[in-house]
């Protein structure tokens, strides 16, 4: 007989791990968050008190082709300032809302980066207009949980090639 966590591993779909490690390695890993997390319940812990800034900032960091202040915005919920201001006080955590989204970014941005191959591709997809999106780029989508779950929904049928 299996024990219960052995059950509930078989029933993980099997990306979860990976997605989990490199959506945390973009915010900077273990060390940045000073959070080890191992299952979406220790995601949703670290995310209940809170990010620090820094592993916003290293996030941020990490992106190459989406600098434009107004995409950040949509991305993460915050003005340009207001990202500023949080640099100026680290020991501050980010609020439940703004890690969420810092997370959910660090989420859409690996599935991307797993479908079209590079995070230079994905981040690319990103910022252009997308036919199946009916012509809006995703990450103007990511500003309302309605349309990240587009943008998560598109990937998905981009994943399996189907287009439309």
């Amino acid at each position: 007989m299996k024990c219960a966590m052995a059950v509930a591993a078989e029933k993980m779909p099997p990306e979860t791990g990976g997605t989990l490690h490199r959506v945390t390695e973009l915010l900077g890993g273990a060390r940045l968050l000073a959070w080890r997390v191992t299952s979406s319940l220790d995601a949703h812990e670290m995310l209940l008190r809170g990010l620090p800034p820094s592993a916003l900032d290293h996030l941020v960091g990490q992106l190459t082709y989406i600098r434009k202040a107004d995409s950040l915005e949509k991305a993460f919920g915050m003005s340009l300032r207001t990202y500023q201001r949080r640099k100026d006080a680290p020991a501050k955590p980010l609020s439940q809302e703004q890690s969420g989204r810092a997370w959910k970014f660090a989420e859409i941005l690996s599935k991307a980066t797993d479908v079209f191959g590079s995070q230079a591709e994905a981040e690319q997809w990103l910022e252009r207009p997308a036919i199946g999106l009916d012509q809006r780029r995703p990450i103007d989508l990511l500003a309302t949980p309605a349309g990240v779950e587009l943008v998560e929904e598109h990937l998905t049928r981009l994943d399996y090639g189907v287009y439309a």
